[in-house]
């Protein structure tokens, strides 16, 4: 989808969450704040709700409607808040204690060289967490794309994960008002 794309999905639709999702907001609680990048921010509710325990948070993403939701919200002072497409956008090597990247979906080779990128931004110990619908989710689950090539699986966050010091790579359900949907979830640190 094309940043255009998006910004017209946010003006037909009102704002779809302001709160965390609830696996993010349980494995990020209780972490020391520090500096952080939200990928692919949408409307910000990560972001704000970093923002609010005290981290310095970037919130990025390349359809400025959504971001502009975010913009409006309590908070949002305390967010940077920047429109580019993730796939090009860079921090400084080891600059970042956290890289989240919630419900980005992209063909696979960009979800790598993204993903690559992005742990090079982690200072050592630096915390990776990626969320998103898993390529079961099409038969098992319901909601989110219906095009495999963009879906996570455990295989295709592989290549990532040996490059981190691994908590959790797995898939995990999630509740919908619709019933359960299925998400792959990679949770690590950079070693070092």
């Amino acid at each position: 989808m094309r940043a255009e794309d998006w910004d017209r999905r946010y003006a037909e639709r009102p704002q779809w969450s302001a709160e965390p999702n609830g696996l993010v907001a349980e494995l990020l609680a209780g972490l020391p704040p520090g500096a952080a990048a939200d990928l692919a921010a949408g409307e910000g509710r990560h972001a704000l709700w970093l923002a609010a325990e005290g981290w310095r948070v970037t919130a990025v993403d390349f359809a400025d409607a959504g971001l502009s939701r975010g913009r409006q919200r309590p908070g949002a002072e305390r967010v940077d808040w920047v429109t580019a497409d993730v796939t090009g956008w860079t921090a400084a090597p080891g600059s970042l204690d956290l890289v989240l990247v919630a419900y980005l979906h992209l063909p696979e080779p960009e979800t790598t060289a993204l993903l690559t990128r992005a742990v090079g931004w982690l200072r050592a110990g630096g915390r990776l967490l990626v969320l998103g619908h898993d390529v079961a989710n099409l038969t098992e689950g319901v909601g989110g794309p219906q095009e495999p090539g963009i879906l996570h699986s455990v295989a295709r966050l592989g290549p990532i994960a040996r490059m981190l010091d691994v908590d959790r790579l797995e898939q995990v359900r999630r509740d919908t008002p619709d019933g359960p949907a299925i998400d792959t979830l990679l949770w690590g640190r950079r070693p070092g």
